[in-house]
C-alpha cells in the first residue's frame, strides 16, 4: 500500500516491468513534457505495457499516442470520478491485480488521492524536496534530488528508478493527424513571409503580457514584412484580449484565436517561425513540434519552465522580479518559486520583446 517499502525487485534494461502506470493529470506543457519519457520507456522495453492516468483536456491533445493505453479522469467529477477510474483500471488489470510500477509524477493533492486508487507494487514520486500536500505518504520509492533542472529533465528522471536513463529527448511521436496539418495549411498561403505567431495568454493570469504591448511587438514584425498570426483557447479572457491586441494595431493579423481545435493546434503553432507567448501550454507544445519561441518571463524561471530546446529568443526578467516582489535575488529563491504578482509582467517591456525578435530575425535572415 502507498508508503509502504516496495517489494523486492531491480528492474533493468534486461529485466523490464510487464505493466507501468503513469499519473500525470496536467497540464498541456506538462504531458507534453512528458512525451520524451514515454519514449525512453518504449525504446528500453518495447513490450512494457504502458497505461497513462491523464486528465480529460490533455486527453484530447494526447489521443492516439503509440503504444500508450489512456484512462482519462476529469476532475469536474471529483470523487466519483476517481472510483470510475479504478473500476477501469482493475477491469483492464484482469488477473493481474496490479500494476508492476507507478509513476506518480503530480503532487497536487487531487492527483495523490487519485494514485491511492491505482494499485501498484512499486510507486515512484518525487524527491523530498519537491513533495507537498502529503506526497510522500503515496509512494515508496523517490526519483533523484536535482535542483536547478528543467521540469522537462525531473519527469524524464522517473525512469531512473527502474534502471533506465532518459539520454535523449524527442518528440517525433506527438501524434498530429495528417488533416490537423491540411487544416493548418489552408489558413493562409504559402510564400515567403515568415509568420510571428502570437498566443497571448496563460492560464495563469498574472504570467500574461498586456495587449497594447503585444500590438506594439506585432506591428513592429508586420513593418519589417512578417505575417501576423493570433491563436488560442475560446475562454473570454482569451477573445478579449486577442479583440485588444488587433484594436490596438496598426497592421493586419489573422485572427485564429478560437478558431482551432487541440490536434490542430501543434499544427498550427509548426507553421510559425517565431511564438510569442507567456509561460503557457503552447509554449511547450510549439517546442515540440520544432519552432522558436519567444517566451516571456518574469513570473516563473525560464530555466525552469521556458523553452526546452531553445530559450535564445526568450525575456527573461525572472530577477528582477524576484528583487522587486520579494526582495532578493533569484539565485535566493528556492527553485520553482513563482513571482504571480499584480504586474509583474510590466518588468517584460516591448523593447525587450522587439530585441528577442530582432534575435531570431537576423538568424533566418543569415541562414
Amino acid at each position: 500500500m502507498p508508503g509502504s517499502s516496495p517489494s523486492p525487485r531491480v528492474f533493468g534494461p534486461d529485466s523490464p516491468p510487464r505493466s507501468i502506470c503513469l499519473l500525470r493529470l496536467s497540464a498541456l506543457g506538462d504531458v507534453t513534457h512528458v512525451l520524451p519519457l514515454i519514449r525512453t520507456l518504449r525504446a528500453a522495453w518495447p513490450e512494457v505495457a504502458l497505461t497513462w492516468v491523464v486528465g480529460k483536456g490533455e486527453h484530447r491533445l494526447l489521443e492516439g499516442l503509440p503504444g500508450v493505453d489512456f484512462v482519462v479522469y476529469d476532475k469536474k467529477t471529483g470523487l466519483a470520478g476517481m472510483r470510475a477510474v479504478r473500476r477501469e483500471l482493475k477491469a483492464r488489470l484482469g488477473t493481474a491485480a496490479r500494476f508492476d510500477v507507478l509513476l506518480q509524477m503530480q503532487v497536487a493533492a487531487r492527483a495523490n488521492l487519485l494514485s491511492a486508487l491505482i494499485p501498484a507494487r512499486v510507486r515512484v514520486g518525487y524527491d523530498a524536496s519537491r513533495s507537498k500536500d502529503l506526497h510522500g505518504l503515496f509512494i515508496n520509492t523517490r526519483i533523484p534530488d536535482r535542483p536547478g533542472i528543467h521540469v522537462l529533465d525531473a519527469l524524464g528522471s522517473f525512469c531512473e528508478p527502474l534502471g533506465l536513463r532518459q539520454d535523449r529527448v524527442e518528440w517525433d511521436d506527438m501524434p498530429v493527424p495528417a488533416e490537423a496539418f491540411d487544416w493548418a495549411r489552408a489558413q493562409w498561403p504559402d510564400d515567403c513571409r515568415p509568420v510571428l505567431m502570437i498566443s497571448p495568454c496563460s492560464s495563469h493570469v498574472r504570467r500574461n503580457w498586456y495587449p497594447d504591448r503585444y500590438a506594439a511587438l506585432a506591428d513592429h514584425a508586420a513593418a519589417a514584412g512578417w505575417r501576423v498570426v493570433l491563436c488560442g483557447g475560446r475562454s473570454d479572457l482569451e477573445r478579449q484580449t486577442t479583440d485588444a491586441i488587433l484594436t490596438a494595431m496598426r497592421h493586419d493579423a489573422l485572427d485564429l484565436v478560437g478558431k482551432d481545435t487541440l490536434k490542430q493546434l501543434p499544427a498550427l503553432l509548426s507553421r510559425a517561425q517565431l511564438l510569442v507567448t507567456p509561460d503557457s501550454g503552447p509554449m511547450h507544445i510549439a517546442n515540440a513540434m520544432g519552432t522558436k519561441v519567444l517566451g516571456l518571463h518574469a513570473a516563473s524561471n525560464p530555466k525552469r519552465s521556458g523553452p526546452y530546446s531553445d530559450r535564445r529568443f526568450c525575456v527573461d526578467r525572472y530577477d528582477d522580479a524576484a528583487r522587486r516582489f520579494l526582495g532578493k535575488p533569484a539565485a535566493d529563491l528556492r527553485w520553482g518559486t513563482k513571482i504571480e504578482f499584480d504586474d509583474v509582467m510590466a518588468l517584460v517591456t516591448v523593447d525587450d520583446a522587439i530585441a528577442a525578435f530582432e534575435r531570431r530575425r537576423a538568424g533566418l535572415e543569415h541562414s
